[in-house]
Protein backbone atom coordinates (compact mmCIF):
# COMPACT_ATOMS: atom_id res chain seq x y z
CA UNK A 1 0.00 0.00 0.00
CA UNK A 2 2.89 2.05 0.98
CA UNK A 3 4.37 1.63 -2.70
CA UNK A 4 1.02 2.49 -4.36
CA UNK A 5 1.10 6.26 -2.08
CA UNK A 6 4.19 7.27 -3.21
CA UNK A 7 3.71 6.25 -6.66
CA UNK A 8 0.72 8.45 -6.40
CA UNK A 9 2.60 11.04 -5.09
CA UNK A 10 5.34 10.72 -7.92
CA UNK A 11 2.49 10.93 -10.58
CA UNK A 12 0.89 13.93 -8.78
CA UNK A 13 4.35 15.65 -8.17
CA UNK A 14 5.59 15.00 -12.58
CA UNK A 15 1.62 16.27 -13.25
CA UNK A 16 2.20 19.41 -11.72
CA UNK A 17 5.74 19.90 -12.98
CA UNK A 18 4.34 18.89 -16.64
CA UNK A 19 1.39 21.61 -16.55
CA UNK A 20 3.95 24.47 -16.46
CA UNK A 21 7.99 23.33 -17.01
CA UNK A 22 8.66 27.13 -17.45
CA UNK A 23 8.02 28.11 -14.23
CA UNK A 24 9.90 25.10 -12.69
CA UNK A 25 13.01 25.89 -15.04
CA UNK A 26 12.97 29.23 -14.02
CA UNK A 27 12.75 28.87 -10.49
CA UNK A 28 14.61 25.52 -9.47
CA UNK A 29 13.48 25.94 -5.42
CA UNK A 30 9.89 25.12 -7.01
CA UNK A 31 10.99 21.89 -8.34
CA UNK A 32 12.28 21.40 -4.83
CA UNK A 33 9.66 22.09 -2.89
CA UNK A 34 7.14 19.96 -4.89
CA UNK A 35 10.39 16.53 -5.17
CA UNK A 36 10.32 17.13 -1.37
CA UNK A 37 7.61 14.70 -0.43
CA UNK A 38 9.01 11.69 -2.71
CA UNK A 39 12.02 12.43 -1.17
CA UNK A 40 10.62 11.74 2.09
CA UNK A 41 8.86 8.85 0.93
CA UNK A 42 11.79 7.73 -0.42
CA UNK A 43 13.61 7.86 3.08
CA UNK A 44 11.30 6.05 5.02
CA UNK A 45 10.83 3.30 2.43
CA UNK A 46 14.60 2.29 2.18
CA UNK A 47 15.10 2.96 6.32
CA UNK A 48 12.82 1.30 7.92
CA UNK A 49 13.87 -1.73 9.24
CA UNK A 50 14.37 -4.02 12.61
CA UNK A 51 17.12 -5.44 14.28
CA UNK A 52 17.71 -8.10 17.53
CA UNK A 53 20.68 -7.40 19.24
CA UNK A 54 21.24 -9.60 21.97
CA UNK A 55 18.10 -9.06 24.00
CA UNK A 56 17.26 -5.75 22.87
CA UNK A 57 14.65 -4.73 19.60
CA UNK A 58 16.07 -1.97 17.73
CA UNK A 59 13.55 -0.43 15.48
CA UNK A 60 14.22 2.73 12.73
CA UNK A 61 11.92 4.26 10.23
CA UNK A 62 13.38 7.19 9.13
CA UNK A 63 13.57 10.00 11.67
CA UNK A 64 11.71 7.27 14.33
CA UNK A 65 13.67 5.28 15.88
CA UNK A 66 13.94 3.59 19.20
CA UNK A 67 15.21 0.28 21.21
CA UNK A 68 12.94 -2.08 23.00
CA UNK A 69 14.18 -4.58 25.99
CA UNK A 70 12.71 -7.78 25.07
CA UNK A 71 12.37 -9.03 28.60
CA UNK A 72 9.68 -6.13 29.20
CA UNK A 73 7.52 -7.59 26.06
CA UNK A 74 4.42 -9.21 27.72
CA UNK A 75 2.42 -9.62 23.95
CA UNK A 76 2.07 -9.16 20.95
CA UNK A 77 -0.75 -9.33 18.74
CA UNK A 78 0.04 -10.61 15.34
CA UNK A 79 -1.96 -9.86 11.89
CA UNK A 80 -3.89 -6.78 13.33
CA UNK A 81 -3.26 -3.22 12.47
CA UNK A 82 -2.54 -0.67 14.58
CA UNK A 83 -3.90 3.30 13.43
CA UNK A 84 -2.93 5.50 16.29
CA UNK A 85 0.40 5.67 18.19
CA UNK A 86 3.84 4.89 17.55
CA UNK A 87 4.35 2.98 13.69
CA UNK A 88 7.88 2.53 12.33
CA UNK A 89 5.93 0.63 9.75
CA UNK A 90 4.90 0.52 6.02
CA UNK A 91 2.81 -2.41 5.92
CA UNK A 92 -0.69 -3.30 7.39
CA UNK A 93 -0.95 -7.09 9.49
CA UNK A 94 1.83 -6.59 11.42
CA UNK A 95 2.46 -6.97 14.77
CA UNK A 96 1.28 -4.93 18.11
CA UNK A 97 3.88 -5.51 20.72
CA UNK A 98 2.97 -4.56 24.34
CA UNK A 99 5.77 -3.43 26.49
CA UNK A 100 6.39 -2.46 30.13
CA UNK A 101 3.74 -1.39 31.61
CA UNK A 102 1.77 0.93 29.09
CA UNK A 103 3.66 1.03 26.09
CA UNK A 104 2.61 -0.13 22.56
CA UNK A 105 4.11 -0.34 19.13
CA UNK A 106 3.65 -1.68 15.82
CA UNK A 107 5.69 -2.88 13.66
CA UNK A 108 5.49 -4.25 10.43
CA UNK A 109 8.76 -7.13 9.46
CA UNK A 110 8.48 -8.88 6.17
CA UNK A 111 8.00 -12.31 8.46
CA UNK A 112 5.93 -11.57 11.10
CA UNK A 113 6.22 -15.30 12.26
CA UNK A 114 10.20 -15.84 11.96
CA UNK A 115 10.08 -12.51 13.98
CA UNK A 116 7.96 -14.00 17.02
CA UNK A 117 10.01 -17.00 17.04
CA UNK A 118 13.39 -14.80 17.34
CA UNK A 119 11.83 -12.87 20.15
CA UNK A 120 10.04 -16.16 21.92
CA UNK A 121 13.79 -17.60 21.65
CA UNK A 122 14.85 -14.80 24.15
CA UNK A 123 11.61 -14.50 26.13
CA UNK A 124 9.46 -17.30 26.49
CA UNK A 125 7.15 -15.10 28.59
CA UNK A 126 6.16 -13.24 25.81
CA UNK A 127 1.76 -13.83 24.93
CA UNK A 128 1.24 -14.38 21.29
CA UNK A 129 -2.16 -13.52 20.04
Amino acid sequence: MFLYVMLGVGALVLGIVAMDIAAFLSQPILLFATLLPILLFLWIYYDTYYTIEGEILNYKSAFIRGKIDISRIRSIEKGKTMYVGLKPALAEKGLIIKYNNFDTIYIAPEDNEELIADLLAINSGIVVI
